[in-house]
């Protein structure tokens, strides 16, 4: 039996709840395999520095490095929000991507026919939409040089060479080979010289990919488009400060920030989260939707591990779960009965074990 290590950072607010409840489907998906997986619980965000004083202590910065593949909660906390720039766990996660050299963030949004009815949009523009957000990660303005605070002067900066665009367009052309075909480029290249070198740079590697088509957009059009007629997109490539905002609108396909799974991959262990933040308000009351930190799991499985049926176990167990009415609080519509996260949680583990098989044969 193969035995892989899960670096898994509960983080702050709900993580802990939906981290747990994704442990419980990834273990029984991993079985499926003949794998097995070890779970090592480390501290980071405000619960690293309440703990330690420190928001990504050099504890978590060694086991994620050593880890085949890491899991995190969320980071976030309303008590630190007025901390210095280093002490708040904000900068615990963009130390953490650093750290894993994780440039690429892969964001897959899917409208579920049976979550139709919780989106704002027409159910008829939401049939067909099956979108993967690909972001930069670990450049652009988060991470630019010069930032501060300089009097009344504020400062932020945004930068990117061509390398690291490079290497984030391949990514997005590859995963587009394998899909429907078409990459969609999202920058503000009328305006902006960083956007002009970005789409240079896409333009010119989209040669290396004859069967892949590609189209540009502008960041303020494609934001009305994306909602207006999304099932019109396959592949969306962009910036960070781009990417972080259009995958949260992108929510709304979906019904929920609370469904959305995300994987950032680069150079050291797959980094494996849930788009949504912390959630302090509903934190401890069990009320958390986990399914997002699932399909991150099923991400880390196909991704991390090469454990590619399994994966399918756990988003067939999603769908199918879904199908049969279990709705958490953010989900449910008004007056429909609710489950808690241990039991979605619960009962989306049950059927990876027990009713994978027979629809994944379908």
């Amino acid at each position: 039996m193969t035995d892989f290590r899960i670096a898994v950072l509960p983080g702050d607010g709900i993580g802990p709840e939906v981290t747990r409840e994704a442990e419980r489907v990834l273990t029984a998906a991993a079985a499926r395999a003949g794998a097995s997986l070890s779970f090592e619980h480390h501290l980071i965000g405000a619960a690293a520095y309440h703990a330690t004083g420190r928001v990504f202590p050099p504890e978590t910065r060694a086991a994620v490095g050593d880890a085949d593949a890491v899991l995190l909660g969320a980071v976030g906390d309303p008590s630190l929000d007025g901390a210095p720039r280093d002490q708040r766990p904000e900068a615990a996660l963009l130390g953490l991507r650093s750290h894993l050299g994780a440039f690429a963030n892969l964001r897959p949004v899917r409208a579920r026919p049976a979550l139709a009815s919780r989106s704002p949009l027409r159910p008829e523009l939401l049939r067909g939409v099956d979108v993967l957000i690909v972001r930069e990660l670990t450049g652009g303005l988060y991470y630019g040089e010069p930032r501060g605070r300089y009097g009344s002067r504020a400062v932020n900066t945004l930068t990117y060479d061509i390398a690291e665009i490079e290497r984030v367009t391949h990514v997005a052309f590859k995963a587009a080979a394998d899909r429907r075909g078409l990459v969609t480029s999202v920058d503000k290249a009328n305006v902006l010289e960083v956007s002009q070198l970005w789409r240079e740079t896409v333009v010119r590697l989209a040669k290396e990919y004859p069967a892949v088509r590609l189209d540009h957009q502008y960041v303020d059009i494609f934001a009305m488009r994306l909602v207006a007629t999304p099932a019109a997109f396959d592949v969306v490539l962009t910036e960070n400060m781009f990417g972080d905002i259009l995958s949260d609108e992108a929510a709304v396909l979906a019904g929920s920030l609370g469904l959305l799974p995300s994987a950032s991959l680069g150079k050291g262990p797959g980094l494996y989260e849930p788009i949504h933040g912390s959630a302090p308000d509903i934190a401890g009351k069990g009320i958390a939707n986990p399914i997002g930190a699932i399909l991150s799991g099923a991400m880390m499985l196909r991704h991390s591990l090469g454990l590619a049926e399994a994966a399918d176990a756990v988003e067939f167990a999603v769908d199918h779960v879904l199908s049969q009415g279990l709705r958490t609080a953010d989900i449910a519509s008004p007056g429909e009965a609710t489950v808690s996260t241990a039991e979605i949680g619960a009962e989306i583990a049950r059927a990876v074990r027990e009713d994978a098989p027979a629809l994944a044969r379908t």
